[in-house]
């Protein structure tokens, strides 16, 4: 971005496109094309003149394009505090009112970084991260998610069954897997395509409690006929709590990329 400034001397020049770019006048480049003549008797004649060129950079871009998508959804303008992560940077939205923005467990917070993350990146092919985050939503997430690892484990254990959690977006999931992958006798996989990818929690205890309660009750001699129709049910119950009714699960072959424990919390999203 180019751009010409006048002022009646270079500096007050330069102070002009500093405000104008909203950065500071060291990442500023400056051409000066005119400078005030002094005249007689000491006086100036004239104006000073500079060419400023500025490129904002990937994280700016995302941040410009968030106050603006805000400021058209009718929010006050907020203040976009961007620090540094691994391959990229995080995007701290702040202000009157902003945690509006978050949206039903983080879904427009999570479009929002998106569309942010499309901006910064349209400039060329080099992938820059870009993460958002509001009133420390993403925090309060990762606890939320991590008891519910911890609670459906206790369930999967419990009924021998392997329970499937709603989809969720690949930051999710990361974090189900990483908190599964710390509770003994527990795993978990990932299951589906986009955007109803879900993980599914299984238990690897081999207690069997589940299956001899539920054929205790049917009574029945278990070393004649009963036992066979018993037997039977045992292999439609286990055949029923695999099958999670969807089409795209029935396809699954093996684990994405985006779901291995490595990627990290910020890492690229594939859409």
């Amino acid at each position: 971005m180019k751009q010409i400034f006048t002022a009646k001397t270079v500096d007050e020049a330069k102070e002009l496109a500093a405000k104008e770019f909203n950065a500071s006048i060291e990442k500023i480049a400056f051409t000066i094309l005119e400078e005030p003549k002094k005249g007689l008797f000491g006086g100036v004649k004239g104006e000073a003149k500079v060419e400023a060129e500025y490129e904002k950079s990937k994280p700016e871009l995302a941040a410009d394009y968030i106050v603006t998508v805000m400021e058209s959804m009718g929010f006050e303008t907020p203040t976009i505090e961007i620090s540094d992560i691994e391959g990229g940077s995080l995007l701290e939205i702040k202000g009157e009112g902003v945690e509006g923005i978050i949206g039903r467990r983080g879904e427009t917070l999570d479009a929002l970084q998106y569309l942010a993350s499309l901006v910064a990146n349209r400039s060329d092919k080099n992938y820059y991260r870009i993460a958002t985050d509001c009133c420390g939503f993403r925090a309060k997430r990762k606890v939320q998610l991590e008891e519910l690892a911890a609670k459906m484990v206790a369930k999967a254990k419990r009924t021998g069954r392997t329970v499937a959690l709603e989809p969720m977006n690949p930051y999710e999931r990361r974090i189900i897997h990483a908190a599964v992958s710390e509770i003994e006798n527990a795993t978990s996989r990932s299951v589906g395509e986009e955007p109803y990818r879900k993980v599914l929690i299984s238990s690897t205890e081999h207690t069997g409690g589940y299956r001899g309660r539920r054929n205790d009750g049917k009574g029945g001699d278990r070393r004649n006929g009963g036992n066979r129709r018993n037997g039977r049910r045992r292999e439609e119950f286990k055949a029923r709590s695999l099958d999670i009714s969807s089409s795209f699960e029935k396809d699954y072959k093996k684990p994405k990329p985006e779901d291995e424990m490595g990627s990290g919390l910020y890492s690229k999203i594939e859409f």
